[in-house]
């Protein structure tokens, strides 16, 4: 089973590209967190396709529905005033209201998002053994390890609506730990082909202690700007960019700076779950990402210890080349990391491939709807993966505050 996160935070989901929907599981929420479904629904306004004109073309909705894990007694009908969910068969339809905003009870919470935009016609000349194989996708290795019996529409697990799960966890994690601790997250990007920022949230945001209305002013100013930007001069450019790239038929890769802010210190454990390895796998791990770097990242090969050891003094660190990590553990400094993205696989220019089948062949795009630039709408799913590795950590590390006051019935 896949879980991102865990062991004691983590998500669970389900569903392909072109399927029904997708089903999120989110475990380890502590009992009492207020839930909205209107503010995780924000956040999945950032992540789904036709949110940026710079993204795929596909619209899909996106609207999600919470059926398990929320509760409150004290408001039975405001809690049940969520999105309806019917269905009809035979001619008997049945309705039933999906939870609007509660508290979740500590046990596993379930949310699901339709798809409602599918074009599966598109995706024929992928199909059985004489299908085509998409340079740069999983179309060839996924067939192989299934047997022959993967969805292939639109990617199908491999899709990147399947990060509607990451965001949905995310959402969760990131509402425990702002209203625990002020914890905030952000993205920027920083890079889209050759083309480079001058200004990075990394040297905006430098203290351990950052005003949450500072962070919410550079929350707007990066999406209003033409792409998710902190430098709109740059969005601009990079919008351009991006969008040339597309009419020539080809895509574009980026990078994508994220950051956490106010973060808890002493999380983390100081090896193999460190929580630099589990933001590395995690933020790396996402879809078309091929590099994550912390802290000053690969910079630091060219450095000598003295300029890149950060100063200490009894209000803690004076710089962040560490990106908010030491030995695997949080100093209490933002968190700081870039992924490079690669640029998406779907494009309209003729190349070298195989069907599936192995026989080799001049491959043309036939149909689709693709993101020519990936980080487009990258920087929300970063976001929530970081959340939810730090949300993890952060319940890790109160496992081993045992107190026998909790133990108490009578």
């Amino acid at each position: 089973m896949e879980i991102l996160g865990g062991p004691l935070f983590g998500v669970a989901g389900a569903g392909e590209s072109h399927g029904p929907g997708i089903t999120t599981i989110v475990f380890g929420t502590p009992a009492g967190t207020k839930i909205s479904r209107t503010e995780v629904q924000s956040y999945l306004d950032r992540r789904r396709p036709g949110g940026n004109k710079h993204g795929t073309p596909r619209n899909e909705k996106d609207r999600v529905l919470f059926t398990a894990g929320i509760f409150d007694d004290t408001d039975h009908e405001g809690l049940l005033t969520g999105p309806q969910i019917t269905t009809s068969h035979n001619g008997t339809e049945s309705n039933t209201p999906t939870y609007e905003v509660g508290y979740a009870t500590g046990e596993p919470i379930a949310a699901l998002v339709l798809s409602t935009s599918s074009k599966s016609r598109h995706y024929d000349q992928f199909s059985g053994e004489m299908g085509e194989v998409r340079p740069g996708h999983t179309d060839l290795v996924k067939h192989y390890k299934s047997q022959g019996y993967v969805d292939y529409r639109g990617g199908g697990r491999s899709s990147y609506r399947s990060t509607i799960t990451d965001v949905i966890g995310g959402s969760i994690a990131r509402i425990f730990l702002r209203d625990q601790f002020g914890t905030l997250f952000l993205s920027s990007i920083t890079q889209v082909g050759e083309l480079r920022s001058d200004k990075h949230l990394s040297d905006l945001f430098m203290s351990n202690s950052i005003d949450p209305k500072n962070v919410a002013e550079a929350e707007a100013q990066i999406q209003q700007a033409e792409i998710p930007s902190i430098d709109v001069e740059f969005a601009a450019e990079a919008a351009e960019l991006i969008k040339q790239t597309r009419i020539k038929g080809d895509s574009i890769g980026a990078v994508v700076e994220v950051i956490g802010i106010n973060v808890p210190a002493l999380i983390g454990q100081p090896l193999y779950n460190s929580l630099k390895t589990k933001l590395m796998g995690s933020l790396g791990g996402l879809h078309a990402a091929r590099a994550c770097e912390v802290g000053a990242g690969a910079d630091v090969a060219n450095r000598l210890g003295s300029q890149n050891n950060d100063p200490i003094r009894s209000d803690g660190y004076q710089s962040n080349n560490h990106g908010g990590m030491l030995g695997g553990i949080s100093t209490g400094m933002p968190l700081v990391a870039r992924v490079s993205f690669k640029p998406t696989s779907t494009i309209t220019h003729d190349q070298k491939s195989v069907r599936k089948n192995l026989e080799e062949i001049d491959f043309e795009l036939k149909k689709g709807r693709h993101d020519p630039c990936v980080g487009v709408r990258a920087g929300v799913t970063l976001e929530s993966r970081m959340a939810i590795e730090v949300m993890n950590a952060v319940l890790w590390q109160q496992s081993g505050r045992v107190s026998s006051d909790s133990f108490n019935l009578f």
